[in-house]
């Protein structure tokens, strides 16, 4: 089972929040434990939500909000890509995850089962399967280094 772990932010003190050297060293030591232990396919921090922006859809209108969102409570800022054998197991190795108490801040970790096509039962044709399977392979010869 693939999951997507969901490293939370705390909204509008998120530019207050500077990795240090010792917290980005603690974060590459299990980034190494989980690719060691084969289950990491991706992960990445994101940029605080200044360098970002939303697209809303409402009523039949598009529109766009610059960052920074400082009315959210929760935001992502980082991400990991896992497969596992179990939603227990994942959460077993966020357990392990490095965490800094002196910010003062909540710390929160989201993990999420990934829809695989199987999920999708009936409604998911072998035409639409076929037609997933062709986007993917397009997509690793556009990104043959990914």
């Amino acid at each position: 089972m693939r999951v997507m772990v969901m490293i939370e932010g705390a909204g509008a003190d998120e530019d207050k929040i500077a990795p240090t050297e010792a917290m980005l060293a603690a974060m590459s030591a299990y980034n190494e434990d989980l690719v060691n232990a084969g289950i990491m396919l991706d992960g990445q921090g994101l940029k605080p939500t200044s360098a970002g922006a939303r697209v809303v859809f409402e009523g039949g209108t598009t529109s766009v909000v610059d960052g920074p969102f400082t009315e959210s409570k929760e935001i992502v800022a980082g991400f990991w890509i896992w497969e596992v054998r179990s939603l227990e197991e994942a959460i077993e190795w966020v357990k392990k995850c490095p965490a800094d108490p002196g910010t003062g801040i909540r710390q929160l970790i989201e993990v999420r089962p990934i829809f695989e096509s199987d999920d999708f039962g009936d409604e998911f044709t072998p035409e639409l399967r076929e037609r997933e399977e062709a986007l993917a392979a397009r997509i690793r010869e556009q990104h043959p280094d990914r």
